[in-house]
């Protein structure tokens, strides 16, 4: 509604499974190298979201990939092969090692990383590989993709005129939601934030089409449509000194997205939690990065580095979360 349908769908929906196709135990840790641990907690989340881990371990992609060089695909298909299917307790995650500098060139051999900015330079490098066949693709088409479909979602912001009441609506493809926490005490809170609506006026008035002129309006955003897997980053950092809020923000186990959405009545739109990514330490420039997931058994693991321990939902649900992932 309001957004225009693809000219080529490029990964046929219906072919997503959401329920894990294999039941096992978690699988291996992830070698520290050096200030690692950012990536190695990113590759275990992505590891356990069941829709990727299901499509990545049929290994459909690198039997019909005719991409040259770097494949990001390729490379989590390697990856998460090997670490659920490995007979050691941990490994070297040594294909994403050797191809650190194209998933995002601004990486430092050896430098800790913002595990948020790893995630989305890995998606976005994943997106890409999908989309190495058709470079001239509408933008609802781009969004076709099995990571699109499964990360994927759009907001509408809509801007309402106070003069004359006209709306104006347009429409983004996100990937995951960051969310302001410095005034919310809750997942749940934030969101209500998140989708507050906004006055324009003053300095940054709005020019209205109808009116002509720049006139006060209000915007509000909310998730236009969906994603499969809801990925949410409470901005714990301050984009300029680099301090941490390293405040208590509740997260449920399981969440109704309904409430944000841009058609309120319907449905309820149930996602339930399948991993957490925590950042331990007291700003952006250090620390400890780990996470909990649960595996394809049900049963809730911690994870940290080589580290693999069997643990209990209700200590996944008290962590100072940075990474938040919800699967419908």
């Amino acid at each position: 509604e309001g957004m225009a349908p693809p000219k080529r769908i490029l990964f046929p929906p219906e072919k997503i499974c959401m329920v894990w196709q294999q039941r096992q135990s978690a699988g291996a840790g992830l070698f520290n190298v050096g200030n690692t641990c950012f990536l190695n907690a990113v590759l275990q989340c992505l590891t356990y979201t069941p829709p990727l881990a299901n499509y990545l371990l049929s290994r459909e992609h690198s039997r019909a990939c005719h991409q040259r060089g770097f494949c990001m695909m390729c490379i989590m298909e390697a990856h998460v092969n090997k670490v659920l299917h490995s007979s050691v307790s941990a490994i070297l995650p040594l294909a994403v090692l050797k191809v650190f500098r194209s998933i995002g060139e601004h990486f430092q051999p050896g430098r800790e990383e913002d595990a948020h900015d790893f995630l989305c330079c890995t998606v976005n490098a994943m997106q890409r590989a999908c989309l190495s066949a058709g470079s001239d693709l509408d933008i609802s088409s781009q969004s076709t993709t099995i990571v699109h479909q499964i990360f994927g979602g759009f907001l509408r912001s809509r801007v309402t005129c106070f003069s004359c009441k006209a709306i104006s609506d347009s429409y983004e493809a996100f990937l995951d939601v960051p969310l302001d926490i410095k005034a919310a005490s809750s997942l749940t809170a934030a969101l209500e934030d998140f989708v507050t609506p906004e006055h324009l006026d003053g300095e940054n008035c709005f020019k209205c089409n109808k009116c002509q002129k720049n006139v006060a309006a209000s915007k509000r955003f909310t998730v236009h449509c969906a994603p499969k897997v809801l990925t949410v980053c409470l901005k714990r950092f301050d984009c300029f000194t680099g301090g941490k809020i390293s405040k208590v923000v509740e997260y449920p186990e399981y969440l109704d997205l309904r409430p944000y959405m841009s058609q309120v009545d319907g449905e309820p739109l149930h996602y339930a939690l399948y991993a957490v990514l925590v950042h331990s330490g007291v700003s952006c420039h250090g620390g400890h990065y780990f996470c909990y997931t649960k595996a394809s058994n049900g049963l809730w693991y911690q994870m940290d580095d080589e580290s693999v321990e069997l643990c209990c939902i209700d200590t996944a649900l008290r962590q100072q979360a940075y990474l938040l992932f919800y699967a419908r």
